[in-house]
Formats: structure tokens, C-alpha cells, sequence
């Protein structure tokens, strides 16, 4: 086992991972992009150690903003934080596209992985700042339109309007008024859904299981094409079987409040395809596939702190998934990627914490959307930057520069 050295990379590192960390949970999507140039260009390791290192970071990371957010309720509904419905849609192809994801990064050249990280994540950042413009927006006008009452209320207490988040996005008015005192925090035990999360970690064990068994055997051969095959029915069964009740009225993505959509079948085609492209993105970089769900959940119409929480939450079943392959596969040292995860964990916490009573404060829930944008446009400078000064160095040394083939690739 490697043992861990102290140093100034170390500290850096530290420095740069507990905000990389404490970012990437709020906005949802993790904080890979920042971890693996990281853990590349200061603390020195190898692509393949920094990728399996980061799905630790992100794991840590996700699954204590997990612990945080299930003691919460939705902004202004009386609904757990975490959309279930939400994740049984996407979570199933997260996992499928992150398998898919890790077999593409074998095949693809390194310089094909970064014209489209930077295409994808320039395109998602610049979609998401202009959907916190447009929640500032509504949000200004909802604050001044409560001030304005308050100021007709002749400044009689019991008429004082307090500030309500945005329950949704572009087809929301003004939010519904809750007359009762709201609960913002619950046992965590009121919102598990039971038979929801026992889906999900179904859907975990049976594709871990088969990814595991698929690692011992010949790569290529007829059994490890049926290990990947048998992936397909679980995660589209699942999938299927919530769009279809999404499509009947039998379920909702109640998140969304009055804007209840009326799905077509093109639209739920068109989300599933985004839950496999996430984890197809994700498992090319070694990331947790939040940098495509939280923009998605955006458009949806979900609540900024509801997106960023149910992001989070798919994303604690694929990154942890990812961990358990990369250490029995002995992909990274586990004293570095247990001190990582510590920091990573600590500072989801603190981040949660912090920008929750910012929000409150300032009743701008449209913070978290400029987190979730700015995060994206850091990660692709940076993951864009180091695959950039990657390929220069490979163009200078005349290097192979095209597709590989995964049956022949040595691991």
C-alpha cells in the first residue's frame, strides 16, 4: 500500500479539492472537472489514478450532501428535497451510460474526449448562466411585488409576505401561497421513500455485479458481451416503466408543483437519452454525469435546490459504483483517496450548509444556478486546458492519435 506523503501538494490540493468539492455539490454535479486536473497537474498522479481518485472525491462528496439533503424539504411544497420520480427516471441510464462511457474511453483518442468535453461543457454552463439571469429575474420581480404588498399593508405585521423560492422555471408565475407554516427539516426517515430507493439500489447491485463479473473474464469474448447485453434490459426496464407511468398520470414529478407537465412520448425519449449521455460523458472523464443532469433538470422546470439534490443523488449510486470497480481493479492508492474523499465529504457539508442560509438570506435561490454554471465553465477550462497541452505533446512526439481497439487494449 502507498503511503501518503506530506507536503506542500498535498496542502494545495487539499485547499483546491474542499472548495472544488464544496462548489461541485451545490451546483450538483459533483466536482470532477476540478478534481482531476488536481490531482494531475499538483499532487502528480498518473490519468488513470487521478480519474479513479476523483470518482472517490465525488462519491464522498455526493453521498454526505445525500445525508444533508434528506433531512430537508422542497422550497415550497411539502415534498422530500430529493424528487424521487425524478431519479427513477435518469438514474437507470446514468448508470447504463457511465458502463458505456468507460468502454468509449478506451476507443475514443484523448483529443477526440477533449474537442467534446469542451463542446458540452461551454454549451452547458453557457445554457445554465442564462437560466440563473432568468430566475434572478422572476425572483426580483416576486421580492418587489411582496414589498409592494407590504408596503399597502400599511406595515401591519400579520400582512408581512415573506420571500417563497421559485418552485419551477419558465412556465411559473408567482409561487403558490402557503398559509400554514412550512416544515424545512424532518426526521431523515419522512423522506425515504421506500419502494423507490429499493428500485434504484436494485438497479446498483444488479449492473455493479455484472461489471464486476465482467472484469474477470476475456475481454471481447462471448461472455463479457452478455455481462454488458444483460446491463440493457435492467436499466431500460426501469426507465420504461417510469416514463410509461410519467406518460399515463399515474406519476408525477411532483417537484414541479402546478406545472405538472403533460409528457410526450418524444420528450421522455429525449430525457432518457440525456440520463445515457450524462453517464456516457461521466464515464469518459471520470466524472459524475451532474454536469449534464443539472442543466436538464433545469429546463425541466425544477427548483434550483430540488435539481441540485436530486443530481446528487443519482450521481451517490454512479460514482460509488465506479469506486468499488477502480479498487478491486487496484486503480489508486487507498491512503491518498481516503484522506481525499475525508476532505471531500467535510466540505459538501460546510458547502450545503453555507449556501442554504445564503439563500435564505437573500432569497435567491438563482445562487445556486450561477454555482451549477460557473462550475461547468471552470471544470471545462481546466479538464479542456490539460487535454489540450496532452495532445500538443502528443502531436510533438508523432504518437498514434487515433481510435483503439478495446480488444486489444492493455489496462
Amino acid at each position: 500500500m502507498q503511503e501518503m506523503k506530506l507536503g506542500w501538494k498535498i496542502v494545495v490540493g487539499t485547499v483546491i479539492g474542499f472548495f472544488g468539492a464544496a462548489f461541485g455539490t451545490v451546483g450538483g454535479v459533483g466536482g470532477g472537472g476540478i478534481f482531476v486536473p488536481m490531482l494531475t497537474l499538483i499532487i502528480g498522479f498518473d490519468q488513470k489514478s487521478s480519474t479513479a481518485i476523483s470518482k472517490c472525491m465525488i462519491t464522498g462528496a455526493a453521498f454526505s450532501s445525500v445525508i444533508y439533503n434528506l433531512r430537508l424539504r422542497h422550497p415550497t411544497l411539502d415534498l422530500p428535497l430529493i424528487d424521487y420520480d425524478l431519479a427513477l427516471l435518469f438514474q437507470p441510464m446514468l448508470v447504463l451510460g457511465i458502463s458505456i462511457g468507460v468502454a468509449f474511453n478506451v476507443i475514443f483518442a484523448d483529443w477526440m474526449i477533449t474537442v467534446l468535453l469542451i463542446i458540452t461543457f461551454i454549451g452547458t454552463s453557457t445554457r445554465a448562466f442564462y437560466k440563473g439571469i432568468e430566475t434572478w429575474k422572476k425572483e426580483t420581480i416576486i421580492k418587489e411585488e411582496a414589498a409592494r404588498r407590504q408596503m399597502q399593508s400599511n406595515g401591519d405585521p400579520r400582512e408581512e409576505v415573506e420571500y417563497k423560492p421559485l418552485p419551477g422555471g419558465p412556465s411559473i408565475g408567482t409561487p403558490t401561497e402557503i398559509r400554514e407554516p412550512k416544515r424545512t427539516e424532518v426526521p431523515i426517515i419522512e423522506n425515504l421513500y421506500w419502494k423507490e430507493l429499493l428500485v434504484l439500489v436494485a438497479v446498483w447491485v444488479i449492473i455493479l455485479v455484472l461489471q464486476i463479473s465482467k472484469n474477470y473474464t476475456t475481454t471481447c469474448s462471448a461472455t463479457y458481451w452478455a455481462l454488458n447485453l444483460l446491463q440493457l434490459p435492467v436499466a431500460f426496464g426501469v426507465t420504461i416503466y417510469e416514463a410509461v407511468n410519467l406518460y399515463t398520470g399515474r406519476r408525477v414529478i411532483a417537484s414541479k408543483g402546478e406545472s405538472n407537465t403533460d409528457w410526450k412520448v418524444h420528450q421522455l425519449v429525449l430525457y432518457s437519452a440525456c440520463g445515457i449521455i450524462a453517464g456516457i460523458v461521466g464515464g469518459l472523464l471520470g466524472l459524475g454525469g451532474g454536469f449534464i443532469l443539472g442543466p436538464v433538470f433545469l429546463e425541466l422546470g425544477i427548483p434550483p435546490q430540488v435539481s441540485s439534490a436530486t443530481a446528487t443523488f443519482a450521481m451517490t449510486f454512479s460514482a460509488s459504483m465506479s469506486v468499488i470497480e477502480y479498487y478491486l481493479l487496484r486503480r489508486f492508492p487507498v491512503p491518498y483517496a481516503l484522506y481525499l474523499a475525508a476532505v471531500a465529504t467535510l466540505s459538501a457539508i460546510v458547502g450545503q450548509h453555507v449556501v442554504r442560509k445564503v439563500v435564505m438570506i437573500l432569497g435567491r435561490a438563482s445562487i445556486i444556478i450561477f454555482i451549477l454554471a460557473f462550475t461547468i465553465f471552470v471544470s471545462a477550462i481546466s479538464l479542456g486546458g490539460v487535454g489540450i497541452a496532452d495532445m500538443v505533446e502528443k502531436i510533438e512526439h508523432k504518437e498514434y492519435m487515433g481510435f483503439e481497439n478495446i480488444c486489444t487494449y492493455d489496462a
